[in-house]
């Protein structure tokens, strides 16, 4: 009697191209960015009702959007019964890391000591940067499933309590998690990502917005969809999409200009990067990472630490 084997898929493009492989098994796709916006450990109507209310402030989508294209897909996840394994689907980036720990803590609830592998984007020989599984051709992702990675029970718990404490109010409760040994290969790099993205103590900036007001600084950037093209391409381990990153350009938008067809920082960008002045209280607002309050908290370079305000 053949396994039956449930793959839960972190976007549509990757799951069309799944379609194309033929594999054995049922489909559920992920469609959320819980990087952003506030979290609860209990993915339940009550988590609903509050990713509804960010999404609809946010990125304008609306209630019914959301129903059909996340909701839905998570009632079928945990309707689901009798499957054998679960194979899980996901980038090495931040984005698909806190959404598939978000499926794993379903998982656990839901199926107990189901069998988990994970196939996750990884450098291939003779490529100089990681590639999105998006990204391969058929015949290279069809690779990385038969090597996927067989995921053991220190794994699971380690991924349930991470998500756990990203949906908790103190994110210095992560950082130890980021000298933990698992099977999750880009999983200390993500959650080293996470904390850098708390505003820095001396700028008052996180990490990608001043990688941001680098590119600026560095590169002959001509307009703002330029701008667009290079932060999405030198964001590191964060996978930001593109609405996600324009927002935070917006957000950014006081310390630069377009000057003679060029974008140039102003004033206040030559301030921050030269950490001559601090613009945490301009900044401040009431968003969330999961949990906690993102100017909740200061980061602190050269210690590496999280403050609490």
């Amino acid at each position: 009697m053949e396994n039956k084997t449930l793959h839960i898929v972190n976007g549509d493009s990757l799951a069309e191209q799944m379609q194309e492989l033929n594999l054995p098994g049922e489909i559920v796709v992920w469609r959320e960015l819980l990087c952003e916006g506030p979290t609860q450990k209990e993915i339940n109507s009550d988590f609903f009702k509050l990713r509804k209310k960010f999404l609809l402030k946010t990125y304008n989508i609306s209630a019914e959007n959301y129903e059909e294209r996340f909701v839905s897909e998570i009632k079928r996840l945990k309707s689901l019964n009798n499957y054998d394994n679960v194979v899980l689907w996901f980038e090495f980036d931040l984005f698909c890391h806190i959404n598939m720990l978000a499926a794993i803590s379903i998982l656990v609830d839901k199926h107990g000591e189901i069998p988990i592998s994970l196939v996750c984007s990884k450098k291939l020989k003779g490529e100089k940067e990681l590639q999105a599984l998006s990204q391969l051709s058929l015949k290279e992702l069809e690779n990385h499933y038969k090597n996927s990675i067989q995921l053991n029970h220190e794994d699971i718990e380690a991924a349930a309590l991470i998500w756990e404490l990203y949906c908790g109010d103190n994110p210095l409760k992560l950082k130890p998690q980021i000298k933990i040994n698992t099977n999750f290969e880009y999983l200390s790099s993500c959650i080293r990502a996470h904390i850098e993205r708390f505003p820095n103590s001396i700028t008052g900036i996180n990490s990608l917005e001043r990688n941001v007001l680098r590119l600026i600084e560095n590169q002959e950037i001509k307009n703002e969809n330029h701008l667009l093209g290079y932060a999405l391409q030198y964001q590191g381990y964060y996978g930001y999409s593109d609405t996600q990153m324009q927002r935070l350009l917006k957000k950014l938008s006081i310390f630069y200009h377009n000057k003679e067809g060029k974008i140039v920082l102003n004033e206040k960008g030559q301030h921050v990067l030269e950490e001559k002045k601090n613009f945490y209280r301009e900044l401040n607002n009431e968003e969330y990472f999961g949990g906690t309050k993102m100017y909740a908290f200061l980061y602190e370079s050269e210690s590496h630490r999280l403050l609490k305000l």
